[in-house]
């Protein structure tokens, strides 16, 4: 694996309850697509930005000048981890549903009724719901959702294309799915939208801790993510070019900036959310130096900073396919979850293809409720998964109104992995 057990040591000691709950049980914590834990770097520049700068901005005392200064760094920390061009692409937000409702606005104002916005199957609701708002108040005649293929989960291209016409304005995709871990193809997508014409959005908020992301290099319009998810408090960011930015009319109070990305914030900014995520910032660029700048040959194209963020989240990446390939096939003697006689498990399966998802597993075991399997594996176990439809639309495609979901990240062991398989086991055997 990328990370020995030496590492892997040092990054659990980063997560205060990588290992333990506040009560102090030993729990393996497999719920990180709803909410991941938080690194210790976070929560200790979170605390100090809220006791040591909690005035406004704006005035001329040292708390007001410390929070202007905490906010900017976030911003700079943010659009590093993006690859961004500027700080100032970087926008604010209370969550990736709050900037995409924002998004659909502001877009909105420039149709008539008669365009269309394409999308797909696998979306969640966040990615939807503002657009299907767009339709039901007559901004756009119709949402269009691109089919899965249903054996593997991955997104049926061709069917996808077929649904793009000369009034499609907004191309939007998830980065990967939330239930099934599936990645979309980004670069596909993107051709797609630019030979129509058309805006296009990513949802990054489920993709975001699992790998490295370079809006430059998938040439987006716009890409949101949640702190939240990715090892820090809760509120998101969005990624937009600067001159559309600059262009587009969203929500805004009379009296606030109207240049980026002032215009579209909503509100005193949150300060201690931008110095959690520096503090996510700084454990990835920590995580970097452990691994050592050998293992990033093939990114020169970086420097400084994003150089070792792009480290790190490909090492993250790398681990993620590590854990995805124990949990299909196996670890410790014990079967995968392909072996399980009655275990089904939802998108792609194929271990030559690790590449093409996140290391996130919804599954179902037959002739167990979903609430009883994660009872059971809790209980008995003590790994913490989630039964439900996770917002969003994969449930309709495969008519299960809710499913078992494990995800993982980079603090998550082969140990626990073995847990959760001998915890399943055990069912598929009853």
């Amino acid at each position: 694996m990328i990370f020995d057990q030496s590492l892997l040591d040092k990054i659990r000691a980063e997560f205060p309850r990588a290992a333990r709950d506040a009560s102090g049980r030993k729990r393996a914590f497999m719920d990180n697509g709803t909410g991941s834990l938080v690194v210790a770097r976070a929560a200790r520049a979170e605390s100090a930005a809220r006791v040591d700068c909690s005035a406004n901005v704006g005035a001329i005392f040292r708390e007001s000048k410390e929070a202007e200064a905490t906010i900017l760094e976030g911003r700079k920390a943010v659009a590093d981890l993006l690859n961004a061009p500027s700080h100032n692409t970087i926008v604010s937000g209370e969550s990736a549903t709050s900037l995409l409702f924002s998004l659909s606005y502001a877009l909105g104002r420039e149709f008539t009724g008669h365009e269309n916005v394409v999308t797909t199957d696998y979306e969640h609701y966040a990615n939807v719901s503002p657009w299907i708002e767009l339709e039901r108040r007559g901004t756009i005649s119709d949402v269009r959702f691109a089919r899965l293929n249903k054996a593997e989960g991955t997104l049926d291209l061709d069917h996808f294309k077929n649904l793009i016409d000369g009034k499609t304005k907004v191309v939007t995709v998830t980065a990967a799915s939330n239930v099934l871990g599936t990645k979309s193809p980004l670069h596909e997508v993107r051709e797609i939208a630019r030979a129509a014409a058309a805006y296009f959005v990513v949802d990054a908020v489920h993709h975001a801790p699992h790998g490295p992301i370079d809006v430059q290099a998938i040439d987006c319009d716009f890409l949101v993510f949640s702190g939240y998810k990715m090892f820090s408090s809760h509120g998101s960011f969005l990624y937009g070019k600067e001159d559309l930015l600059r262009r587009l009319k969203p929500y805004k109070v009379a009296p606030a900036r109207d240049e980026p990305p002032y215009k579209w914030e909503w509100g005193t900014r949150n300060q201690s959310m931008f110095a959690a995520m520096g503090g996510v910032v700084d454990h990835l660029v920590w995580l970097a130096d452990e691994i050592g700048s050998g293992y990033g040959k093939s990114l020169e194209a970086y420097s400084g900073r994003s150089r070792s963020l792009k480290i790190a989240m490909h090492a993250i990446e790398e681990y993620g396919r590590d854990l995805s390939r124990l949990i299909l096939q196996g670890v410790d003697g014990l079967p995968g979850l392909l072996q399980m006689r009655h275990v089904g498990v939802y998108g792609l399966t194929d271990g030559n293809r690790l590449d093409e998802r996140d290391p996130t597993f919804a599954f179902k075991v037959q002739g167990f409720p979903d609430q009883e399997v994660v009872e059971h594996i809790w209980n008995k176990y003590g790994v913490a998964l989630r039964a439900e439809d996770f917002y969003s639309r994969v449930h309709r495609v495969y008519d299960a109104t809710t499913m078992v979901r494990a995800s993982l990240v980079h603090y998550n062991t082969a140990e626990e992995v073995g847990q959760l398989l001998k915890a399943i086991d055990e069912l598929d055997r009853a």
